[in-house]
Formats: structure tokens, sequence, C-alpha cells
């Protein structure tokens, strides 16, 4: 098989055996006893020369960082080329055990952090190769509102069906989001969810042998007693295992469920539920405004708006599908003065605020009037004088990434 890899290929760093694995309860002998089954050559498939090249030129153009082998994406090549025959012999025998997963921590906007689950490059493109495979499997059996880590699918259509609901009435939704569900996922559910489809054991243990291996963190191991690391690229797909019966069930009750990953929509004819949805959504973006636009973040002002340009777009790229415009103008306008506030603030000093109101073209007794008001700095920035002199033209020349305007450019291509 190494020879087939050259450029395109991948390798595999012989991982060692963990001490006091736990072992499976039933004897891999039996297991490969029993691969003359209903799938008696998926695992073959797996490891066939040509899904293996596949699946490392896939892991090799998402990049990525080294697991706790450190093992860098170029150094697997020429490892697996001298190493590739034996580590394909000990995957059939059922003698392979993957790496620790290392895991670091990433800062999620509200203040948390999302742990995230580095495997080494290796096992990376193995699991890579099962995905590849079990994709075939799993997509027609796949409720069609699921969306998140699907081939051909994405955010954007997500919001596509939901629109499609809407012009049918459903004009309502609860919105659930699963707390730590990577974290949290039952391993003993999802191996019986999994031997529901796939009938060859060697894969089903193989995969169980991935959910346990376990992590490494900050040079400490912890055993893995449930959860799917997000990170790995099996992960993905068994998170949509996973729920799928979940998605299933709510269409058999007759309730449009939409789903990208862990978040989901349930539509429904609640009022109650709507209001909480946009409450919750619009509150969500105001706050994330409000963070960059903070004193602490508006140290330099172009900076600043630089940082909304960027979040704003990306979000007005996913959500300018809906049908806003009396929002978005709200949010305009509420953003709009909040920059006012924050070039205010950041001016500080009388004879500052004097001068710049001076060379905007405001009168000396007006200008000195307002540079000395003693009221807050959201009245101040919300009185005639700065609405006029720091106009909308003004701050969009300056950088300003006008809401309503975006929104409007966006929204008519759908």
């Amino acid at each position: 098989m190494a020879e087939n890899i050259e450029n395109n290929g991948c390798s595999q760093r012989d991982s060692a055996e963990h001490e006091g694995y736990v072992k499976a309860r039933r004897s891999f002998n039996l297991i490969w006893k029993e691969r003359d089954s209903a799938q008696p050559k998926l695992l073959e498939a797996i490891l066939h020369k040509d899904n293996f090249n596949r699946a490392y030129k896939r892991v090799k153009a998402n990049k990525g960082a080294p697991g706790v082998d450190g093992m860098t994406i170029e150094e697997a090549l020429p490892y697996l080329k001298e190493h590739q025959q034996e580590l394909t012999t000990r995957i059939y025998r059922g003698k392979y055990t993957p790496s620790r997963v290392r895991r670091v921590e990433i800062p999620k906007p509200d203040g948390g952090v999302r742990k995230l689950g580095i495997p080494t490059v290796i096992d990376r493109t193995l699991q890579q190769a099962i995905t590849q495979q079990l994709v075939p499997i799993y997509e027609p059996l796949f409720a069609d509102g699921s969306y998140g880590y699907r081939p051909n699918r994405d955010a954007k259509g997500a919001i596509l069906k939901v629109k499609e609901y809407a012009e049918q009435g459903y004009t309502y939704a609860v919105v659930l989001d699963l707390s730590k569900y990577f974290d949290t996922i039952n391993h003993e559910i999802l191996i019986n969810l999994l031997r529901k489809n796939v009938k060859d054991e060697r894969v089903v243990q193989l995969i169980k042998r991935y959910l346990k291996s376990g992590v490494m963190e900050n040079g400490v191991v912890i055993e893995t007693e449930e959860g799917s690391p997000q990170g790995g690229n099996l992960s993905p797909l068994l998170a949509n295992i996973y729920l799928n019966e979940f998605d299933w069930e709510f269409l058999k009750r007759g309730v449009p469920c939409i789903r990208y990953a862990d978040d989901i929509v349930l539509l429904a004819k609640s009022r109650k539920a709507s209001e909480r949805l946009l409450e919750s959504s619009t509150r969500y973006l105001e706050e994330k405004l409000k963070e960059l636009s903070s004193r602490k973040c508006c140290q330099s002002i172009k900076p600043s708006l630089e940082r909304i340009k960027v979040y704003a777009r990306g979000w007005l790229n996913y959500y300018g599908i809906a049908s806003m415009k009396n929002n978005m103008n709200d949010i305009n306008g509420w953003l709009y003065h909040r920059i006012r506030m924050c070039i205010w603030k950041q001016w500080k000093r009388v004879r500052t605020r004097y001068r710049n109101l001076r060379v905007m073209g405001v009168p000396q007794d007006l200008g000195w009037k307002t540079a000395n008001s003693r009221r807050g700095y959201w009245f101040t920035t919300h009185t005639v004088v700065m609405n006029m002199e720091m106009t909308k033209e003004r701050l969009i020349n300056s950088g300003f990434y006008d809401l309503t305007t975006a929104y409007q450019s966006v929204h008519i291509n759908y």
C-alpha cells in the first residue's frame, strides 16, 4: 500500500499499547472469525490503498496541529511508506490501539471554553478513512432536516429549509442548543446504534477503541468514559448518528425539525416560543456588538470598527436570508449611537472634545457647551449636535459597516 501513496499518501506512527487499556468484552479472536458477515469487506474497504490515500489528502488539506506524538502532517508521509504494512497488519489482527488525544481549550464568545481534541495525524487519517466508508451507509438513513457535517449541505441550506417551512405557515420556532453535546455522548448507546447498520464488528470495535482512547491534558492522562473528542475526523459523523433517531422521532410526530450538529430548531405554532427565539437571537447580536464596541476594545476606533465589520459580515452571510428589515434598522441605529458614545469616551478631556467638535464645524459657543456637558455619555451622544456632526456618512468614511445597507445587499440575492 505504501508504494502507491507517494505525494498523496499518508503515514502512521506506531502508537504504543496503552497500559491498563480497557479490553472489549468479546474476544477479538471471535470477532475476527465473524468477519464473513453481512459486511465482510468493510474493514478491507477502509484500509484499501485508494481510500486511505484519499483520507490522507483530506487530512493534509485540513492542515491542523500534531497530536501527542508531535508528528506533523509532512512527517507522516515518509513514516508510513516505511511502516504502513505493519500498521495495516495490526489493525486486521485487532492489535492496534489509538494514541491518546491531545486536549486543548479554545475560548468561546460567551466567556466559556470549548474543549478540542487533537488526535495524531495518523489517527486522523484512519478516522477519515472510516468516515469515507460509513458516509455512504448512513447518508440514506439520515433525516432530511439534518444539515450539519453532511456532503453538499451547510448552514445556509438549513436556513433555506426553515424559510420554506415558514412560507407554509410554520411561523414560530423553538430553538434547542445541546450543552457540551460532543463531551457527553453515551458510548454504550452510540455503539448499539452503530451495530444496527455496521455489521462488520471489527469496524465497530475499532471505533469503540477511538472513543475509549483517552485524552492527555497538560501531561495528565484522563480516561474517556463518555463523549467523542470535538476535533476528530470521525466525531461529526458519530454525532449525527447519535441524534438521527431524535430527528426522526419529531418528524413522526409531525413536527418539522431542522438540525445543524447540536443546534436544533423545532417549528411549531406557539407564539410564545417565537417571541422567545426572536428575543434571544437579537439579544445575542446586540451583546456581541456591544462587546466589540466596548471602551476596552475601542482604544483605537478604527480597529474596533474593523472587528465589528468582520463579525457583522459573517453573521449576515448566514442570517441575511431571513426577513428582518425592521430588526436590522433598530440594531443599526443602536450601533451608530454606540459608536458615537465610544468616540466621545475616547476624547475624554473637555479641550479635546471642544477641539474635535470645532473641526467638525460646530459653532464655538455650542461646541464649548457640549464639551462641558455633565450629562451621561449615552445622553450626550444622542443630542442634535452630535447627530448632525457625527453623521452616518462620516462614520462610514471612517470604516463603519452599515448593517442596513449590507443586509439589503445580501437579502436581495435570495
